[in-house]
């Protein structure tokens, strides 16, 4: 009887010292509202200057969401239209891409997507865009001219076009269309009998046509799959599973996910029959592929199913839930991780310092765990998905990047269209002259890596009172690494002419054309390609 008594004693105190804490937890929320209010009421009373209440309470917001972690974040109403958008990749428009290099200028079609109400209007690379339903675009910005051509499909929108080659000025009527960005952007035969599917995204039924291209790449004789995730930040939880389930028996377990509540706590299983579950598979991979990708490539490297390539993925494996807020607004938050049919969470141990290019970087196995896959091989959690064989994609120079970035290299494309009204569907780009010539009448750095780290040491040098005694030594080095715009251009030729060559070809025969291109000069692929099948025990 003593013991019941005293068990019970124990059931009492443990239940009284939970109440405890929930309602301590309760009086600090309580309490931090109560002071929120205070000083919002005393600053909107007493603060010397008007009070832009939204702006600051928008700004509080966004920093309390920050500082729990980057995919946390609050969507006001009047940001609906572009969350779900991101969620989708659809929107109502006439599906092109416009440049707008002055505001007192023209508009101009930059790119019309395959099939897009602006493609079958005849509007083309290069058109001139005058007025927008009789208001003209002279003294819009590129986004308020983005924003009149969009609008609810089915609607109309009249456009006062000169044309490219003809200097025609002509009225073309567009009916709006919902634009739905594809997902699998690419589907083709490469050497040797390897089918290649590009997925950018995870959006809503893009299972099916991975689904669908899949088929029609056996039809074609493949004999083995290479499904391209580099550069896919995710999307939907649903499509990965339905996208793993292609390729494995059903009921294998794709994915975990562990939160707070008990609605945070799921099993992910394959539910349907797979299409092939034989067929030889290389994922490729890399600091850019994340939450969906990872549950893709980890689920398929864990069942034993395909072989990974590339290098360590981006460690997103946070789970978010979108919850509605007052005001028609909502919230992201993170409700739970990601965890592997192995165990492992795809999470990076530490989200908040990256490498510059956002990958997890070095992490020491002492910090990580082994876990098994199906057949026993040894893999490893940390953050991110450690490929099974890592090709390093080719780094490009500071000078490439600058004029990929800065803009350069679209802006001759642009020109080279006006002078060139057909070029062959198999392109490849012979005036490298006429491109430096163009290049030297521009703004943008182009400094090598090395002068760029020079400038930043002689200026640090300067800041310490060191530049003045160490000037000759200094000057000699500046001298040594000083190169004329036209120079370095020539120097790194063939680096820059395959992204020439991609801005054209898209500008004539769309993107699949551009990615036809960069398959062209894809040396990661090219080596991921000689790597071997994982060899099961």
């Amino acid at each position: 009887m003593k013991r019941i008594i005293y068990a019970l004693s124990i059931l009492a105190f443990m239940a009284a010292g939970l109440s405890a804490q929930a309602q301590s937890k309760d009086f600090t929320l309580g309490q931090w509202v109560e002071i929120h209010n205070a000083i919002l009421k005393e600053l909107n009373r007493s603060y010397v200057d008007s009070l832009e209440v939204s702006r600051i309470e928008r700004e509080g917001v966004d920093a309390m969401l920050e500082a729990l972690d980057p995919y946390t974040v609050y969507v006001p109403e009047e940001e609906q239209e572009d969350f779900q958008m991101m969620l989708s990749s659809a929107y109502g428009g006439i599906g092109a891409l416009i440049y707008k290099p002055d505001t007192e200028g023209n508009v101009i079609i930059n790119e019309p997507y395959a099939g897009s109400p602006a493609a079958k209007a005849g509007l083309r690379c290069g058109d001139e865009i005058m007025a927008i339903d009789g208001t003209s675009t002279h003294g819009l910005t590129a986004s308020e001219s983005s924003e009149k051509m969009r609008g609810k499909p089915g609607t109309k929108v009249t456009f006062k076009v000169k044309k490219v080659y003809t200097g025609d000025i002509i009225d073309v009527k567009v009916t709006r269309e919902r634009i739905v960005l594809p997902s699998v952007e690419y589907t083709g035969m490469l050497d040797n009998g390897d089918g290649y599917i590009m997925l950018s995204k995870f959006t809503d039924g893009v299972w099916r046509d991975v689904r669908n291209s899949f088929l029609k790449l056996r039809q074609k004789g493949m004999k083995r799959l290479v499904l391209d995730l580099r550069g896919n930040g995710g999307g939907l939880l649903a499509e990965a599973v339905n996208i793993v389930s292609l390729f494995v028996p059903k009921g294998s377990v794709v994915v975990s996910s562990k939160g707070k509540t008990a609605g945070s706590n799921s099993t992910y299983r394959t539910s349907t029959d797979p299409i092939d579950t034989e067929i030889p598979i290389l994922v490729l991979v890399d600091s850019g592929s994340a939450s969906a990708s990872e549950i893709v490539s980890g689920a398929l490297q864990d069942l034993d199913r395909a072989t990974i390539v590339g290098t360590r993925t981006y460690g997103k494996g946070l789970v978010q839930s979108i919850r509605p807020l007052p005001y028609d607004g909502q919230m992201k938050v993170t409700t739970a991780k990601y965890y592997t049919p192995s165990g492992r969470c795809v999470q990076a141990i530490d989200y908040s310092h990256r490498n510059e290019d956002g990958s997890v970087g070095h992490i020491p196995d002492s910090l990580t765990h082994e876990f098994k896959t199906a057949h026993g091989r040894t893999v490893r959690d940390g953050g991110g998905i450690t490929p099974d064989f890592e090709v390093k994609p080719h780094k490009y120079s500071r000078l490439t990047y600058s004029l990929v970035l800065g803009g350069i290299v679209e802006q001759y494309a642009l020109n080279y269209v006006v002078r060139h009204p057909v070029v062959d569907e198999d392109f490849h780009f012979t005036e490298f002259e006429d491109f430096v010539a163009f290049a030297q009448d521009k703004e943008f750095d182009y400094r090598s890596t090395a002068r760029a780290m020079f400038d930043q040491m002689r200026g640090t040098l300067k800041e310490d009172g060191l530049e003045e005694a160490m000037a000759p030594q200094l000057d000699a080095l500046q001298k040594a690494l000083e190169m004329d715009k036209a120079t370095f251009l020539r120097l790194k030729k063939e680096e820059i002419i395959p992204f020439i060559e991609e801005e054209i070809a898209v500008r004539y025969y769309f993107q699949e054309a551009g990615i036809k291109i960069r398959l062209r000069y894809d040396e990661q692929l090219k080596q991921a390609l000689k790597q071997p099948a994982i060899i099961l025990p």
